[in-house]
């Protein structure tokens, strides 16, 4: 697949095949999240790989808006070191991560971390460092759905020199 259509074919997936995803295809996802643009090069980013049955479960019971993790075959939290740039560091490398994810056939769904209210229990289950940023959980998995969501059309979003409201 190329840049392109994989940009313009990324859905949020939340259904997933009852399928594992292989280690090394895991790696390669995250090896790519890691490559993210980032503030000064700071890279202040970890990544927790989570393909355990019963933490998705626990994560899954846990994150508000993130019951689908359950069923997903990992999740990703994508956990930044505190600093001025941090929360875009981390947007750049969980959307970098879904990119890779969707090049691979594997479908994703950013679930919110930091300031959810359960975003401490969440980094208690993982062992987060106190201080740590969590930007988001990321559960990933072979899709089982194919969701097609309106969006915006280019004329009604695109202003040429200036903003026109």
């Amino acid at each position: 697949m190329d840049a392109l259509e994989c940009l313009r074919t990324r859905r949020s997936i939340r259904r997933y095949a009852d399928k594992p995803i292989p280690k090394e295809i895991l790696a390669e996802i995250v090896d790519i999240a890691r490559l993210a643009p980032t503030a000064n090069n700071r890279q202040p980013w970890d990544f927790v790989v989570v393909t355990d049955r019963q933490v998705l479960k626990t994560l899954g019971e846990t994150a508000d808006w993130g019951k689908h993790i359950a069923e997903a075959a990992a999740c990703v939290a994508i956990v930044v070191q505190p600093g001025t740039w941090a929360r875009e560091d981390g947007a750049n490398a969980a959307t970098y991560l879904a990119l890779a994810a969707r090049a691979h056939g594997i479908g994703s769904c950013w679930v919110a971390g930091d300031p959810s209210p359960f975003a401490p229990k969440v980094k208690e289950l993982l062992g987060i460092p106190q201080g740590q940023h969590l930007t988001c959980l990321m559960p990933l998995g072979y899709p089982a759905e194919e969701p097609h969501p309106d969006k915006r059309p280019l004329g009604s979003v695109i202003h040429w020199e200036k903003y026109h409201g």
